[in-house]
């Protein structure tokens, strides 16, 4: 980390650091016994242990001429590592969770450990602390490697990463803490937020300073979707997370959006959350590790570009399907059902040309679980893409809203499509990173294919069952206009459904974990390949028709 910094940057970063623990020794201070205060020790600590990497190596030797012409890949190690600490964490997470719901004396007595305060310890750690990670990792090294470029800094991307990772930490130890905004995947505090915009857009600057300083004149289309990734979050984060403080020495806060304008406001942010950090984004990783390990050109690039301005139009107007039957205006109800109907074209547009890449590759397909897991993928993006389209449609939503069925769709994506491609996407790079021929275990690769395909399937199915049993309970009426179940009657029908969710995550966790040891015994024992040069070479993946 340190040794491919001068003397002076590495003053610099200390400088940063330094700035970070007395903005934590502040919080501190003004928070006292409140989440404001805990988080002060947290960023303390945090800041102190990057001081101490800092002054550890701060008089060590200079880096070596020929930094500038080699690509920058240590963060992106960084990154891998801790995308996956993190996917075990959240995946355990949520099979804890999934588990109270089968058997509730698993949330002790502690408030800690209820329902909801670790659910969306889940959620975050899924989405942000694995996904973050694993998308701040792979546009690092796509950028590089189809800019014929290096990172355009030197230290931002050290920030963005550790600066992402302390967000999550903050985010995660507030829901134990029981201090939210009680905002479905937005629920940081007000501080945190700040602190997240800081780190984003020094991401963005660093990402386009990168691809202004290219060596290969055209942009390959990854390029376009994690740069769509990281504006548009950004723009999202903003605008959702307008609030004011109750005081500079409290966590809490409240939003600026009144009654249905949050509502409609928290669908806005929500939905292009799903479609820009968990589909533009992972689309970058699929544009990019799908045709290297196939080893084919991309089907069209041509039909790439004009699924990615397809997606980036229609899915922005998505987010009141959400919001059916609700007191936001008809119309608008209206205009989202009809956008998320015609996301069905674009969406579909990139798992097709996906498939046809793999034309003249299916038998390696067959050999290569790496492959496999992102042809599977695909699928299930096909999949959560119609049936997120046909959930959208207002009578079907009145059936599905509320119920597992959600959940099971909102898995279907989560695992079956960003999971999975990203499992197929490090299992690309780590071997490269690391200078290894292969994997260290292909046999291993395997088993953590099947855990986690056996994984997905068996709870996705019996969240599809449990939904529409859910659905039809609810809504069965006596012949006296009376409900014919109340809600413990649905309560104990989805009883072995329960056992059913928390047993198909234990497996995809399962599967993790295998991954993690893989990885591990990879970087730690694998024999060397030949070793290639670090120079900034042609990318592999070379825009075809």
């Amino acid at each position: 980390m340190i040794s491919n910094l001068t003397s002076s940057e590495r003053q610099y970063a200390l400088l940063i650091a330094v700035a970070v623990a007395l903005a934590g020794l502040a919080m501190a201070a003004l928070g006292r016994s409140d989440t404001l205060g805990v988080h002060g020790v947290i960023v303390m600590l945090f800041a102190g242990v990057v001081i101490y990497l800092i002054m550890s190596s701060l008089y060590g030797p200079e880096p070596t001429e020929d930094r500038a012409v080699s690509y920058y890949d240590d963060p992106i190690k960084v990154g891998i590592v801790l995308s996956m600490a993190w996917a075990v964490f959240g995946m355990f997470m949520g099979v804890w969770v999934a588990a109270q719901l089968a058997w509730p004396d698993l949330a002790f007595d502690a408030a800690w450990s209820s329902f909801g305060r670790l659910r969306p310890t889940h959620t975050s750690g899924v989405i942000f602390g694995f996904g973050g990670n694993a998308l701040i990792a792979t546009s690092f090294h796509v950028v590089q490697r189809t800019s014929r470029a290096r990172l355009a800094g030197q230290i931002s991307p050290w920030f963005v990463l550790l600066g992402f990772n302390l967000f999550c930490v903050l985010a995660i130890s507030g829901y134990l803490l029981g201090t939210t905004q009680s905002k479905e995947y937005a629920e940081a505090e007000w501080y945190a937020d700040l602190w997240l915009v800081i780190v984003w857009v020094t991401y963005f600057i660093l990402y386009i300073a990168t691809i202004a300083r290219r060596k290969e004149p055209h942009i390959y289309v990854a390029n376009w979707y994690f740069m769509a990734f990281i504006l548009v979050v950004a723009i999202l984060h903003i605008v959702n997370n307008l609030a004011l403080p109750v005081s500079w020495g409290h966590a809490k806060s409240y939003t600026i959006w009144p009654g249905v304008q949050d509502a409609m406001v928290q669908w806005w942010y929500g939905h292009n959350a799903v479609a820009f950090f968990l589909t533009a984004g992972f689309l970058g990783m699929l544009y990019y590790y799908l045709p290297v390990r196939a080893q084919r050109p991309i089907f069209s690039y041509r039909l790439s570009i004009l699924s990615f301005w397809g997606i980036t139009f229609f899915y922005m107007w998505a987010g009141s399907h959400h919001l059916h039957y609700t007191a936001l205006p008809h119309w608008v109800q209206t205009l989202g059902m009809t956008f998320s109907v015609m996301l069905l074209v674009p969406s579909w547009a990139s798992a097709g040309n996906a498939l046809l890449t793999l034309n003249g590759a299916w038998h390696r397909v067959r050999d290569d679980a790496t492959l496999r897991f992102m042809m599977a993928a695909v699928v299930f993006y096909g999949l959560s893409t119609f049936e997120g389209s046909f959930m959208a449609i207002r009578p079907v939503n009145s059936l599905s809203h509320y119920t597992d069925w959600t959940v099971g769709h909102v898995h279907a994506g989560a695992l079956g499509w960003v999971a999975l491609i990203t499992f197929g996407s490090v299992y690309t790079l780590v071997p490269a990173l690391w200078k290894r021929e292969r994997m260290y275990s292909a046999a291993l690769v395997e088993v953590h294919f099947w855990l986690a395909i056996a994984g997905t399937l068996i709870y996705v199915f019996a969240m599809w069952n449990s939904g529409i049993i859910q659905g039809l309970m609810w809504r069965t009426y006596t012949e006296e206009g009376a409900l014919a179940y109340s809600f413990v009657d649905s309560l104990v029908a989805m009883y072995p459904y329960y056992i059913a969710r928390a047993f198909g995550g234990l497996l995809f966790l399962l599967g993790a974990v295998v991954g993690c040891y893989n990885i591990w015994m990879t970087v730690r024992s694998a024999p060397l390949a030949v070793r290639e040069t670090d120079a900034p070479v042609v990318p592999a993946a070379v825009p075809g028709e």
